[in-house]
């Protein structure tokens, strides 16, 4: 089957639209790529994507579907583990500037492996707040024609609205906030109000030259409420809008083929289609 010029692929790999075989390939590989990612031999006419994982989670248990599901689709897939990773399952969790700087990096190593002027990035909770930091601030948008989240933090949770309570709790008790500021910064700063989303939301929420995709949840209960994920200047996608009987939640969203079906017409829009409705999606476990 003839995918893309130059990429050739004889029999495509699996795609489990499940969570469950995800956590079982992260507990026996801890820390390794998702099926059909980094092969940095890998040629072909399409921009590579870059997949960038959410917080507390790593690239192969995030992954575990939609790698495979690109490669399929005649993409070039890299994927990395950013911000630590700790026992080679948690990651994420380091200051999102420095997570910021692994990407710069990464990006350009990606760019030289395959010769690509640019590179789409798909994001996943905070991969998608990382996606727009890196184009915003660190020289992304000379280098990335599309940024895809899946239920972005792009504006900051409010925690199911605790996000006061919380503030005034670590105010309360600095050993807390000290604490977290030194084990799981990145978690703070993508809640509403933190200096780090002041900085992201004193500028445009979208850079010119770059198409944006947000793709999100109404059962969304980790960024709340879910329409802080939309992008004013991109387009903004509600799964249910697409199928009634999608139920998933913020960690299926990655398992949804509703929601990957959109990422990859958010990708190639001349061959986008609707996505197939015919089957529910649950939460926890996608579908």
């Amino acid at each position: 089957m003839l995918l893309a010029a130059g990429l050739v692929a004889t029999t495509p790999l699996p795609v489990t639209y499940n969570s469950l075989p995800a956590v079982a390939m992260t507990i026996s590989e801890p820390g390794a790529a998702p099926p059909g990612a980094n092969e940095w031999s890998c040629h072909s006419t399409k921009r590579p994507v870059v997949l960038l994982h959410g917080t507390h989670v790593n690239m192969t248990l995030n992954w575990n579907a939609l790698a495979p599901l690109l490669k399929n689709n005649g993409y070039c897939v890299f994927a990395l583990n950013y911000g630590g990773l700790r026992s080679g399952q948690v990651g994420g969790t380091e200051p999102i500037e420095e997570s910021g700087l692994e990407l710069a990096e990464f990006v350009e190593r990606v760019r030289m492996a395959t010769g690509a002027s640019e590179v789409d990035l798909v994001g996943h909770s905070q991969g998608g707040l990382l996606a727009q930091y890196y184009v915003k601030f660190l020289g992304g948008a000379a280098k990335v024609h599309d940024v895809v989240g899946l239920a972005p933090t792009s504006h900051g949770s409010d925690a199911a609205g605790l996000d006061r309570w919380i503030w005034s709790l670590l105010q309360v008790f600095p050993a807390l906030r000290g604490l977290v500021d030194a084990t799981d910064p990145a978690a703070l700063q993508q809640l509403r109000g933190s200096p780090f989303m002041e900085l992201m939301n004193s500028t445009p929420d979208t850079v010119p030259g770059v198409r944006y995709t947000t793709i999100a949840t109404r059962y969304d209960g980790i960024v709340t409420p879910y329409r802080s994920q939309f992008l004013d200047g991109g387009r903004n996608v509600v799964v249910q809008d697409l199928c009634v009987n999608d139920f998933v939640d913020h960690l299926a969203l990655a398992f949804d083929h509703v929601a990957l079906r959109e990422v990859l017409n958010a990708l190639d829009p001349p061959s986008a289609r609707a996505p197939d409705c015919s089957r529910p999606v649950l939460p926890l476990t996608g579908g």
